[in-house]
């Protein structure tokens, strides 16, 4: 685990852990990773770091993460239901339901890795 708050940390610790064969990089769907997105794709590729996403990035190896389009309609239904009357706190909070995965097989060439076809199947989007 390595916290990061600017884009110097994070280029710190790709150079610490770039070249080397066991090393990865998990970027959690957060406001800071989000803003960061196209820097660490291309850290990531520089220092040849395979990296998941928690939100669907360009040039990024795999995105993991909730359905966004799925959320913002969400959104918009308990906004509707505030709109009509609906008490906030009286509504249930909810949790995401539908994830998507995203494999970009140009990054992964790059990178030198062969994806599995079974986890490509799995895959909603697929980057060739």
């Amino acid at each position: 685990m390595a916290p990061v708050h600017t884009t110097a940390e994070i280029e710190a610790i790709m150079t610490t852990h770039g070249g080397t064969s066991d090393a990865g990089l998990i970027f959690p769907a957060d406001p800071f990773t989000f803003l960061h997105r196209e820097p660490i794709v291309e850290l990531s590729a520089r220092y040849q770091l395979p990296a998941i996403h928690g939100f669907r990035t360009r040039g990024a190896l795999i995105s993991y993460g909730t359905d966004q389009a799925d959320v913002h309609r969400k959104a918009a239904g308990y906004v509707d239901r505030i709109l009509r009357g609906e008490k906030p706190g009286d509504l249930p909070v909810q949790q995401p339901t539908k994830f998507e995965l995203m494999i970009n097989l140009k990054a992964a060439k790059a990178l030198g890795l062969d994806v599995p076809p079974n986890l490509l199947s799995l895959a909603d989007f697929v980057i060739e």
